[in-house]
């Protein structure tokens, strides 16, 4: 007898990860309930920068030109100092698109409404949150996860084969299974909050004291609203007054001046900075994203980044299992992600370092660009590679053109919940059609023209050389011609389906 099950995935947090998740599972057809215990969404500005790689994601999940309608570029910061003159600088170099790189600068967008476009795009594909709806508790067995969830109309008992926690710093999911959380406290506490204030111009991040850790203070406009974010060290213990007129006395006793005034507040948080990494990503049938499983200083704006790109491997890992790939698929999870977050909450416990010497400038290692999994066991190249692209590298774009003389990017071809083989001047015959996977022959014969050259150029091809790039963006296989065989055995250990009937 065949078990039921009331859907294949539970999501148990609506935050960026959990909505990330959500829209790739419900763009894979596959079934799954998302759920958050608040009564409502989050209206806070926490996480405000998307990287350039989160930007490539959202692309391929269809929000990118609806974030980057709503939000902005981060302004330049203005330092104020002591004695009433200041001096202007930008946080991050201004740099151009390249054909590899097409987003290179990245987008503020408060969190609360990067949020709300992700829900949107889910009530597209039809699905949204269960707010009200908190997990209370849950078992698993070889089979699946029995969970128990308490909602508006009562407690339900609801059995599904997989559940991910996506559930925050505090996750129940991760303390249920008893998974730890270490790190440590970076003996920093701060305040954010969003408000409307008047004094200050919204063409620049302004910051005051900024060598100072008991005076430092920071104002910033938020693009896409009219408020300003402030951003301030407290001390580590006593209570912060969060409203109008404590943060009214906080800015003028740190800026020195009468002339800026909040007028109200519409979100503010009190919180202790750590870097903490959950020991394990994945028991049995239960995963931990996001924050569940690591928790970053704000510093870099890393966190909702990696949060997201956690969602975005995972998401075509369980599809594929789904779908029949072996079970051991889902441990890549953990072994690719894991280490990524290990290395961003070293890359933000710098950044914090270097803010509270008054250093804010950031670089490359913060767009995320670079990050890759050249270790997994995913990653295969036959023969070994020198240079150029490697096996587990983010597969670059590049302007190329269809066969009938339409432009288009590489990244074209890549969108989408599919698997994608580059046959790069390759004199074999394509290889039969696979559910799950498009191929494209690149070359004078092919249906894609690489006619200004980046692609072999970018990618560091030869004639005759096959590129296969995972679902989500990632280069899976480099292989020569005469490695073909490889192949056969990836597709079979990632789950792509079987080649199509053939016809006479």
């Amino acid at each position: 007898m065949t078990e039921q099950f009331a859907v294949d995935v539970l999501i148990c947090g609506a935050g960026a990860a959990g909505l990330t998740l959500a829209i790739d599972l419900a763009r894979r057809g596959v079934s799954f309930r998302l759920i958050e215990k608040m009564d409502k969404p989050f209206h806070g500005s926490r996480g405000k920068g998307i990287q350039p790689r989160t930007l490539e994601i959202f692309e391929d999940l269809g929000v990118l030109d609806r974030l980057v309608a709503a939000g902005g570029p981060y302004p330049p910061q203005r330092s104020h100092h002591d004695d009433g003159s200041y001096s202007d600088s930008g946080i991050m170099e201004q740099q151009a698109s390249l054909p590899a790189e097409p987003y290179r600068i990245p987008l503020m967008l408060p969190q609360f409404l990067t949020e709300s476009i992700l829900r949107d795009r889910l009530a597209e594909l039809g699905h949204c949150p269960e707010f009200g709806s908190e997990l209370v508790g849950f078992d698993q067995d070889e089979a699946g996860v029995s969970l128990r969830i308490a909602g508006k109309e009562g407690e339900e008992n609801v059995r599904v084969r997989w559940l991910v926690g996506a559930d925050g710093g505090r996750s129940f999911v991760r303390q249920a299974l008893e998974v730890g959380f270490p790190g440590r406290t970076l003996g920093v506490r701060a305040i954010v909050a969003d408000v409307s204030l008047t004094g200050l111009s919204r063409d620049v991040w302004h910051r005051f004291a900024e060598k100072d850790m008991q005076r430092q203070i920071s104002l910033c406009p938020l693009a896409g609203t009219d408020l300003f974010q402030i951003q301030a060290p407290v001390p580590l213990e006593g209570d912060v007054d969060l409203s109008a007129e404590g943060l009214n006395a906080m800015v003028a006793q740190r800026t020195g001046r009468d002339d800026i005034q909040v007028i109200s507040v519409s979100w503010a948080s009190a919180y202790a900075m750590n870097a903490r990494l959950a020991d394990r990503y994945r028991v049995r049938r239960t995963f931990l994203v996001g924050d569940a499983g690591h928790t970053h200083p704000p510093t870099g704006g890393q966190g909702l980044n990696t949060s997201v790109q956690d969602a975005y491997n995972l998401g075509w890992k369980l599809a594929a299992v789904l779908a029949g790939a072996g079970d051991q698929l889902l441990d890549t999870y953990e072994e690719e992600r894991r280490p990524v977050a290990a290395s961003m909450l070293g890359l933000s416990t710098k950044l914090l370092d270097d803010l509270k010497r008054g250093e804010i400038r950031r670089g490359r290692e913060t767009q995320q660009l670079d990050l890759g999994y050249p270790k997994s066991s995913l990653a295969i190249e036959r023969p070994t590679r020198q240079g150029g692209v490697r096996a587990g590298d983010r597969a670059p774009d590049a302007p190329v053109r269809g066969a009938a003389g339409q432009p288009m990017r590489l990244f074209d071809l890549f969108k989408g919940a599919h698997w994608t083989l580059l046959a790069y001047e390759a004199n074999q015959a394509p290889l039969p059609p696979r559910r799950g996977l498009h191929i494209h022959s690149i070359g004078e014969r092919g249906d894609i023209l690489d006619h200004a050259g980046h692609v072999g150029e970018i990618y560091a091809l030869t004639p005759g050389d096959w590129v296969l790039v995972r679902p989500d963006g990632y280069v899976g296989a480099i292989l020569a011609s005469s490695e073909m065989a490889v192949l056969q055995r990836y597709f079979d250990e990632v789950g792509l389906g079987q080649p199509g009937p053939t016809h006479p």
